[in-house]
């Protein structure tokens, strides 16, 4: 399976560079956290998964401003920005990954449909996002 090739790729590659990970998942539900402690040695790459899917549980656990929420929906880049970069200085690691999207079947709309997810990866020096528009 292609994610669980990937997932093992990140787990040697962090492994070699003695890098940690922190993921904070909204639409995955823990997908991807259960994805990387599934694989041997993962414990040495992976610090911390939380699953963050109400706006409340982004605002309260990871302090996500309510007002980007407000202003842009919990499905957005700056949504995703700040989850990757609040789980890296939370828990004190290299990387901060972030994920928000719709997962669907239903909740889509025109503006943002089903299957949409951004995805934010934060290091000391930058954090990125990417936009991902999945079959649903």
């Amino acid at each position: 399976m292609v994610i669980l090739d990937s997932v093992k790729d990140i787990v040697v590659k962090f492994t070699k560079n003695n890098l940690k990970l922190a993921i904070a998942e909204s639409c995955t539900g823990g997908y991807i956290s259960n994805a990387i402690t599934n694989i041997s040695g993962a414990s040495k790459v992976f610090e911390l998964g939380i699953v963050c899917y109400s706006n409340n549980s982004k605002i309260d656990l990871l302090n996500v401003d309510p007002g980007r929420i407000d202003q842009f929906g919990a499905v957005s880049e700056i949504v995703a920005k700040q989850l990757a970069h609040n789980i890296r200085v939370l828990s004190n690691v290299d990387i901060g990954i972030g994920i928000t999207g719709i997962a669907g079947p239903t909740g889509g709309t025109a503006e943002k449909p089903v299957g949409l997810v951004f995805i934010g990866f934060s290091t000391e020096k930058d954090t990125i996002v990417e936009k991902h528009q999945f079959k649903a």
